[in-house]
Parts: C-alpha cells; structure tokens; sequence
C-alpha cells in the first residue's frame, strides 16, 4: 500500500520549548486518521510544516513521496488544508471567494467553472452562493473553508479542529462529507478533541504528547491498552436527593468520578474485579446515596484519553523526582598513613 504521509525524526524548537520533538509516523493512502493530544501537544505545529506553512528544525516530512521542505510547490498542489482559525476576504460573496482560489490554483474558463459548480454542489455551498462570506454562520464557514481545501482536488486533506464550534446537525453532515471523500480514495490527518467522533470516522488514531508519539493504532486497540490498567467503569444513579456522588468518591481511595449527572454518573473503580465492585455498592448503599442502577460500561475514547494522560503525567512526575533525588556520598577512602 502507498504512504501518503510520512514523517521521520521530525523536530522543531521554538527557543528552549520543544513543540515537536522526534516524531515519526506513517498514513497509507486512503486511511482516515485522527490526530490526538493535548493542548500543546505539537498537533498544529507538525500539520502545518505538512502543509508547507512552516520548517521543521531537523527531520522529514513527506506527502505522498514528496518532500514538503525541498518541493514546496508540488506538495502544495496535493494538500488540501483546513485550519482551527478560518477567515475571508471581506466585501467578497462565497461565488467571489471560491472563483478566487479556483484562479490561484491556475483554473481557467470552463475548467474553472466546471470545478467550482462541482466543489460548491458536494459542499452546498451553491444555494449561499451570493452570500456574504464574512456573514455565514460557523456551520456554512466550516463548508467553505472545505470548499477551497477542496478546490484543487488534492489527494491529501489535513484538517485542524474541523468541528469545533458545530452544532449536532452540521458536524453530522461533516462526517458525511468526509466518508464521502474517503470512499474516493482520499487521505485525511484530522484533529479533533471530540474524540468520540474521531472514533467512528477514523481507521487509525495518531496519540501524541509534549511533540512525541505514544500510540498509533486504531481505537480499539487504545482503548484495551488504557483498560487494562485504568480499573472498571460503572454507570451509577440514585434515588434524588442523595448525597452528592462527586463529593463521596473524593474520600474513597479506591474510586473516581469520570464525570457527574443530576443524581449520580461514572465512576472508575482502581480494580477489575467483581469483589470489588460488590464493596463499593456496598459502601454506596452504607453512606446513604440509595444506588438504584449500578452497572458496568465499556470504556470510550474520552475514557482512554484520560486514562493515557494520567499515565504519561505519572511518568513525567517519577522521572522528575528521580532527577532531582540527591544522590548519596559514598564515604571517603581511608589512607594510610
């Protein structure tokens, strides 16, 4: 299979902070991939020096063979890149602003008609085609910055945030469009906190942290390798007005709160195993929350997510503390006299 991206050894420092530091990866041609992390995990930075808009320190980064340092141009014909931040020409409609792009890209006449009237009706952009481009909402933005990714017909798509900001329809009919390009052979790198719907759009998951990678494989599999040392999860619920279930899992050793409802939420139990989870239903019932659903969950991608985080964050501490640990003296050897 064909590699769309290839990235080997990538760095790139920003004074003393290091915002990608030795990352490598590969994306077959025609995958779906999510790229997940942190805030300032290196996301951005490494999916713009993939789209030509910055240099690396040291490394390589390529597009479908193409190396995105020494053939800029070329790559720049293959990548369709859509930002977190998006704006537009003022005083420009969404016919003006696309037929622009479409003559950057070196379209003329009837070709350029012809891909505009193609590009707008798989977007929809035609019927707000007289519209302000700077008066859309968020959703018909996101369609536009789209449009013009689109515009050249790249075979490789990087998208930063993409969703952020849509409501439940339009990221609906985002995923729609991206299973679209896909089954056209498309590749995409995609960014996205909302990690649940990374999940259903992506064959892969790139995981990265303080600008290295820490898993890459699908969803399943990270999911597994974070359950198997991040306990059980259970759906709890009490009868109203219980005893706020938040504040009784802070005082338990053995028990997180993942996220809380009206009457009660998920929690993380620090072992599999049904004793286990029969002593804290019974601790429940003691401290008077009066459970009326406890029952297991599969864990999802937010879950996984967190689990790895903490993993990394208690790493980082032990390295630390090991580092900064004073080493004893050995004693002096004595001389003789």
């Amino acid at each position: 299979m064909n590699t769309a991206i290839r990235i080997h050894q990538l760095h790139r420092h920003f004074g003393s902070l290091r915002a990608v530091d030795g990352l490598s990866f590969e994306i077959p041609a025609g995958q779906v991939c999510g790229f997940i992390g942190a805030n300032g995990a290196g996301k951005t930075t490494t999916m713009r020096i993939l789209s030509t808009l910055d240099l690396p320190t040291s490394g390589t980064a390529e597009l479908g063979g193409v190396d995105v340092i020494r053939e800029p141009a070329k790559v720049r014909h293959r990548v369709g890149w859509m930002p977190d931040h998006f704006n537009v020409y003022r005083h420009m409609s969404v016919l003006e602003f696309m037929d622009f792009h479409a003559r950057a890209f070196g379209f003329e006449g009837r070709e350029r008609r012809m891909r505009l009237q193609e590009v707008m009706e798989f977007t929809e952009l035609l019927e707000i085609a007289d519209q302000p481009a700077a008066k859309l909402s968020k959703g018909q933005t996101q369609r536009l910055c789209l449009g013009r990714a689109l515009i050249h017909d790249p075979d490789v798509l990087i998208l930063d945030e993409p969703a952020a900001g849509l409501d439940p329809r339009a990221r609906v009919e985002f995923k729609h469009l991206v299973r679209l390009l896909a089954s056209e052979g498309k590749t995409f790198l995609i960014s996205s906190h909302i990690l649940s719907e990374l999940g259903e759009m992506c064959q892969s998951l790139v995981f990265i942290h303080k600008g290295r990678m820490v898993h890459h494989g699908d969803a399943e599999t990270l999911k597994r390798r974070t359950h198997q040392a991040g306990g059980m999860l259970y759906r709890v619920e009490c009868v109203p007005g219980s005893p706020d279930l938040g504040g009784w899992c802070t005082m338990q050793p053995d028990v997180e709160c993942l996220d809380q409802s009206a009457n009660g939420g998920r929690i993380r139990l620090a072992a599999d195993a049904p004793a286990e989870a029969a002593a804290v239903l019974a601790r429940l019932v003691r401290d008077g929350l009066a459970p009326i659903e406890f029952h297991r969950e599969q864990q999802n991608l937010e879950d996984a997510f967190i689990s790895m985080m903490r993993e990394l964050d208690a790493d980082a501490a032990q390295a630390m503390a090991a580092a900064t640990t004073p080493q004893a003296t050995p004693p002096p050897i004595p001389t003789r006299s």
